[in-house]
């Protein structure tokens, strides 16, 4: 009997997105019955070997019932990555864990419900964001003359029981951009370039993702190195849980600084360099063996 995989989506992909399916495609190349799988659906979990987490971007709204449901595929069947994984790295507050490891992380200050909304950051360009978000929903990009409005946000989002971050804005994103660093178990893949998503004046967004600018982009030295410290950086239990990674860097005056490691439902750009959905499918194939 062919091994069955479920790739976990969301209801509203619920075939998955381009890259999903260029994922979905390579398994079933390689023999395996495998099919998009509603996370929040009523499946019979178990009936699959192994369910690999893909486009569940409406976690972040609700992460205590998506990492419940990560809890129970756990106890019937693997998941990847892993709930122990998806517990540690879908509220932002890893940053301070992978900072006090010594990796150089974007500035941030954390601000926790039942504190005010004031911060360090206020009188320069900054941004200010849920601890648990995606595809930049509940961010803002703010100046030094929105001090009102960049309360009034984190207020609104400290009074819902959220945390919050602010981090300062670093310009020299707005011509280099960001630098995205995928990994497949384990070992470097490909890298992009994301452009600039975060304007002045901006309003908050509710989609389910925002488009963005993206490019082929070969990583510098400094950014391997770096994005290689990071996975390095990540706690020793996680490690063999990690069936793909991706490494955001923010370029600085001081050099590259980590934005986010993304390890629970990242886009890893398969449709802008194919051949990462067959290793990517040869390592589930090495997982089921």
């Amino acid at each position: 009997m062919r091994a069955r995989i479920g790739v976990a989506t969301a209801a509203e992909v619920p075939d998955l997105d381009d890259e999903g399916r260029l994922f979905l495609t390579a398994l079933q190349d390689r023999g395996l019955a495998a099919e998009p799988a509603v996370w929040d659906a009523d499946l019979d979990w178990a009936s699959y070997d192994l369910v690999v987490v893909r486009s569940t971007w409406d976690y972040a709204e609700r992460l205590s019932e998506f990492l419940a449901w990560a809890d129970r595929v756990s106890a019937a069947t693997r998941l990847l990555n892993s709930a122990e994984v998806l517990h540690w790295n879908t509220d932002k507050r890893y940053l301070a864990d992978l900072e006090r490891a010594g990796v150089p992380i974007v500035p941030t200050q954390f601000l926790a419900p039942g504190e005010g909304p004031h911060h360090r950051f206020e009188h320069v360009e900054h941004v200010v964001k849920p601890v648990v978000s995606a595809g930049s929903r509940g961010t803002l990009r703010l100046g030094p003359d929105e001090v009102e409005r960049s309360h009034a946000h984190a207020a609104t989002l400290l009074d819902a029981g959220r945390g919050v971050m602010v981090q300062p804005y670093l310009h020299e994103v707005d011509e280099h951009g960001e630098t995205a660093l995928l990994y497949v178990d384990g070992r470097f893949s490909h890298a992009m370039r994301k452009g600039p998503l975060l304007t002045p004046g901006m309003s908050l967004t509710e989609e389910l993702f925002l488009q963005e600018e993206m490019s082929p982009r070969d990583a510098s030295n400094a950014e391997r190195e770096l994005a290689d410290a990071i996975l390095e950086a990540v706690p020793a239990a996680l490690h063999g849980d990690l069936l793909y990674a991706r490494v955001d860097l923010l370029p600085s005056p001081e050099g590259p600084r980590l934005l986010e490691l993304e390890l629970a439902e990242p886009s890893l750009f398969l449709d802008h360099h194919p051949p990462a959905a067959g290793a990517l499918a040869d390592a589930v194939v090495r997982r089921l063996s």
